[in-house]
């Protein structure tokens, strides 16, 4: 039988998980939090240490020449912009008596059309005299300049008007003057004359007569709209609520600050990259995760949980241990006191078999700082490793942080349980930590995860990777993210050993063969 090795490609990993970008976001709830609290007690603060200035208010009815039913508002707009103007405002300081400049005028005042006729006047002051005086003064500058716009536009229409029968009235003069000079014996041609004449003196009269009446017109209907320009509501003073608008600037506030709380987060956790959920660990420490114990809770009903759960952790890692025949270590990233809390009780459960010592190769003074407490066993400095018995059982407690001697880890433990803190770590240095490990030859039993997030519902045991795929002393399973192709890390050379990639290899049957069979 002929068979043939292909390799399957592995799937693009996606430019952006959004399951593990929320749980970031959620695990940062503090930050995000924070922010919607301070933008709550911004809006506050800037109600009650800045009050709006006092202010009044006044509505004005403006009637249009060329008002429509169907107007989209367009009159009355123009009739806002109009109120932003350095004649309009200059008239009302002038009624005033104030020396302020039209332009600085014009920053303390506003105009909104409420309808097609209506316009709401709203002007500001240092007091609700003056504020209301100022309302006043610029609704009255505005009805004077609306009034006397209409008043010239009906004259100018109205002139217009005059100066056209002006014109035809001239023309009727030469024409009534040359039908007086025209002669009966003339014969036909003088007749058909003089008829076109009369034709023409009629037309004449008629126009003249309709550019009369449509001048006498054009003044008529000024009148009215004169009269429907009026100040409807008297100005009065706005009363402002201080619980209202501090209520109002706390929501904007509270809204604002969470929008820019949830932004940070985000871009925070694609940034920074540090992975949460159990899967991207396992993948980028290449060793799955065995257990997991939650953070520290002032709620009582937790606090059984996580006791529970911390003797169950410590039933584990007895087992653990008593099953290997070489030393075992701890190895923490991101979670010193949990590393040091989880070696002092499995020291402890294992002391009922024989002496047990733990090496201390924590930076600080965790371990070999604290006070003693009865039953606790020996803690030594990681200097004095090597000098210990063999006949004795040490737990070795040691950090992978950045700035770690990683030629000192071998000599706290042959294996190790790695006790890393979720969204601690980047994705890079996770898998520094494996190449690391890898290249010193220890053997990683597995991974306990601190803080994890309850609601993480991905698998964090390595499934891909071959079966009896060794775990010892010279290979190291790695396992890609994307999943589907699984590798090995090797030792090769003297004292030197690099990351190689070894593709599994399926048998298949070609087609050929297989009809053949």
């Amino acid at each position: 039988m002929t068979t043939s090795t292909t390799q399957e490609p592995a799937p693009a990993a996606p430019l952006l998980d959004l399951q593990a970008l929320v749980v970031a976001v959620r695990r940062r709830r503090r930050l995000w939090c924070s922010a919607a609290l301070l933008g709550l007690l911004v809006g506050v603060a800037v109600a009650v240490l800045l009050p709006p200035r006092p202010s009044a208010v006044t509505k004005v009815l403006v009637a249009h020449q060329a008002d429509q039913p169907n107007d989209p508002g367009t009159l009355i707009r123009t009739d806002v912009a109009l109120l932003h103007t350095t004649r309009i405002a200059g008239a009302a300081l002038k009624s005033l008596g104030s020396p302020a400049k039209p332009e600085d005028f014009m920053q303390e005042y506003g105009g909104v059309g409420l309808t097609n006729n209506l316009l709401q006047i709203t002007a500001s002051g240092d007091s609700d005299a003056e504020a209301v005086a100022r309302a006043e003064a610029l609704a009255d500058a505005f009805v004077a300049d609306h009034v006397k716009r209409m008043r010239s536009a009906a004259d100018a229409e109205a002139k217009s008007l005059l100066d056209q029968r002006d014109r035809l009235q001239r023309e009727l003069t030469l024409v009534n003057k040359a039908i007086g000079d025209g002669s009966p014996q003339g014969g036909p041609k003088a007749a058909a004359d003089l008829e076109s004449l009369f034709a023409r003196r009629a037309e004449l009269t008629s126009r003249i007569a309709d550019f009369t009446q449509r001048a006498a017109e054009a003044r008529v209907g000024t009148p009215q709209l004169i009269a429907g320009t009026q100040v409807v509501d008297a100005p009065h003073a706005v009363r402002h609520s201080l619980a209202k608008t501090a209520a109002t600037d706390a929501v904007i506030g509270l809204v604002l600050g969470l929008v820019l709380g949830l932004a940070v987060a985000a871009v925070g956790a694609v940034v920074a990259d540090r992975p949460v959920l159990r899967r991207e660990i396992a993948a980028n420490l290449a060793a799955s995760v065995v257990a997991e114990l939650p953070r520290q809770s002032p709620l009582l009903w937790r606090r059984r949980r996580i006791r529970a759960a911390r003797a169950r952790l410590t039933a584990s890692l007895v087992r653990t241990v008593r099953g290997s025949a070489e030393p075992v270590s701890l190895l923490e990233l991101g979670c010193a006191r949990s590393t040091a809390v989880i070696a002092l009780d499995l020291a402890r459960q294992l002391a009922a078999e024989g002496p047990v010592v733990v090496v201390d190769g924590l930076p600080g003074s965790r371990l070999s700082g604290r006070r003693p407490k009865p039953g606790d066993p020996v803690v030594v400095g990681g200097e004095r490793a090597a000098a210990l018995s063999p006949e004795e059982s040490r737990i070795g407690v040691g950090s992978v942080a950045p700035g770690t001697a990683w030629t000192d880890l071998r000599y706290l433990g042959t294996r190790t349980v790695l006790v890393v803190r979720a969204g601690h770590g980047s994705a890079a240095w996770l898998h520094t930590v494996a190449r690391q490990l890898a290249d010193q030859r220890i053997a990683v039993t597995g991974v306990v995860l601190i803080d994890p997030d309850p609601r993480d519902r991905t698998d964090g045991t390595l499934w891909d990777g071959p079966r009896g795929a060794p775990r010892g002393r010279h290979e190291l399973p790695v396992q890609q993210s994307g999943g589907g192709t699984s590798h090995a890390v090797q030792a090769v050379g003297e004292g030197r050993h690099r990351m190689e990639r070894l593709p599994i290899r399926a048998a298949r049957v070609p087609d050929s063969d297989q009809e053949a069979r």
